[in-house]
């Protein structure tokens, strides 16, 4: 199970990073944007997946993911004041997140998980935030991207340059 787990954290890893190179080319203001009033902000969306984040990795392997304490609706208003507050509740759950893998032991594998009362392997309950949060990534890229228009830079394979990516790649030995 560990090459698995590696393999989780190195794609939890990946995407956290698109998130970050997304957020260094938006001006301070351009995090709290909305396109209309139902649509979430950058900011909205990090709190959304602090408040996940939490709820899901914390106490992973003795109590329902889905804490109490846990006010998802709150999740969804604009209220985070600054960039280093968004980056603070950014790191914070991906800490709490890293700090739980970590921490997973060899029996720990043959263990149920519960998120909102419904029984899930180990393995079961990782996908799924390994399925989550890279949606939510997508949006604030393309957020990200909206924004920034013909001066984004594409934190992955740039639009356009398939082709000199895989030569770089398959130029390798």
């Amino acid at each position: 199970m560990d090459t698995y787990l590696n393999s989780a954290k190195k794609e939890f890893k990946r995407y956290k990073m698109l998130g970050e190179k997304t957020f260094v080319q938006l001006k301070d203001e351009d995090l709290f944007w909305q396109y209309n009033k139902e649509s979430n902000s950058i900011a909205m969306i990090v709190k959304h997946m602090l408040g996940n984040m939490l709820s899901r990795w914390t106490d992973f392997l003795t109590s329902d993911g889905e804490k109490p304490w846990r006010d998802r609706e709150t999740e969804f208003e604009n209220d985070i004041k600054s960039r280093e507050e968004l980056l603070n509740k950014w790191n914070v759950g991906w800490d709490c997140l890293f700090n739980t893998l970590d921490s997973i032991k060899e029996d720990d594998w043959q263990k149920d998980i519960y998120i909102r009362n419904e029984r899930h392997s180990v393995v079961e309950a990782i996908n799924r935030q390994l399925a989550h949060y890279p949606y939510h990534i997508g949006q604030i890229v393309f957020i990200g991207k909206m924004i920034v228009s013909k001066d984004w830079i594409s934190p992955s394979i740039p639009k356009g340059k398939s082709e000199a990516f895989n030569d770089e790649k398959f130029g390798k030995p």
